[in-house]
């Protein structure tokens, strides 16, 4: 049993994107921070660094850097890109065919601490890393307290 709400719903929404990739469709999500759209649907992480800093992590194996588009606009970070099925295969002849191909979108709402403009991407072995840096004013900063006489 899940320990904290968070987790209870966290295990809730991957068994939601689970039915829907198995039913082979992406209800529409409404007004979440987090939409999806497209005949695959890449998995994300998402954590804060040390150094106060909003990563993404999506893996995307298979797809060449020329494939993927990333946008920021008005606040909402958008993956989008497309994997391709190999060239000279023809359908009949797949036994087995399990790999997801198409194309995809993600957006997700940036809190307004990000700094959009020093967003940084890269994108390695199949997974791509976006950085987003915290505006200065959004970094906690020490404020000295004086003694009064």
């Amino acid at each position: 049993m899940a320990s904290n709400p968070w987790d209870v719903m966290r295990e809730l929404s991957a068994m939601h994107d689970r039915m829907n990739r198995m039913w082979g469709h992406l209800n529409e999500r409404g007004q979440e921070d987090v939409t999806s759209r497209g005949t695959w649907l890449p998995p994300v992480d998402i954590y804060e660094s040390e150094g106060r800093e909003i990563v993404l992590k999506a893996e995307l194996p298979g797809l060449k850097r020329e494939h993927i588009d990333l946008t920021v606009e008005n606040n909402t970070l958008t993956i989008r890109g497309e994997r391709r099925r190999e060239d000279g295969i023809p359908e009949d002849r797949y036994h087995r065919l399990e790999r997801s191909h198409g194309t995809f979108s993600r957006s997700f709402t940036l809190p307004h601490t990000v700094d959009s403009g020093r967003v940084k991407a890269e994108y390695r072995d199949g997974i791509l890393t976006v950085t987003l840096p915290m505006r200065e004013e959004a970094r906690p900063r020490q404020i000295p307290v004086e003694l009064s006489e």
